[in-house]
């Protein structure tokens, strides 16, 4: 007889994209990405961090001041770098993120191909960003879905 104590692919996928946000140096939004195909093959992941050859000790972490002496000129979000690492066509694909995309992400998921995103958290929910891309995916089609707080222990 089987085991009954397995996950679902949600849980799975989801337990990628979280594990992959543990890369992250960020010290206050840690956020993963795992885009799937429609064979529930992982084709991509990523991470929020900065750039390649970008030095994690000589560009700010800060949130507040002065633009350029704080993370967000400098920070590649974990979808586009999911997107970006990924040698396959993302056409139909799913993307689980562990926070729901931004409106510059939403762009780049649009243009992917992806056709689903999985969420677990929606912290942003009503902001001017999370409205527009709520708005672009609504208008281009694709489906998102929150799930709930995922149960995940690695056991030996």
């Amino acid at each position: 007889m089987k085991s009954k104590n397995y996950i679902s692919w949600d849980e799975y996928f989801m337990g990628v994209a979280l594990l992959s946000s543990y890369r992250s140096k960020d010290p206050n939004t840690k956020v993963g990405a795992c885009i799937v195909n429609q064979n529930k093959r992982i084709i991509g992941i990523g991470y929020n961090g900065f750039p390649r050859g970008c030095s994690d000790d000589l560009y700010p972490w800060e949130r507040e001041g002065e633009f350029l002496e704080t993370k967000y000129p400098y920070v590649v979000h974990a979808e586009p770098n999911a997107i970006l690492n990924s040698t396959n066509n993302l056409e139909g694909a799913t993307l689980y993120v562990s926070l729901f995309p931004c409106n510059e992400c939403m762009k780049l998921i649009i243009q992917s191909g992806i056709k689903e995103i999985v969420y677990l958290s929606d912290k942003y929910d009503q902001t001017p960003s999370d409205i527009a891309s709520k708005k672009m995916a609504d208008s281009a089609g694709i489906t998102y879905r929150k799930i709930k707080n995922i149960n995940v222990r690695i056991e030996n």
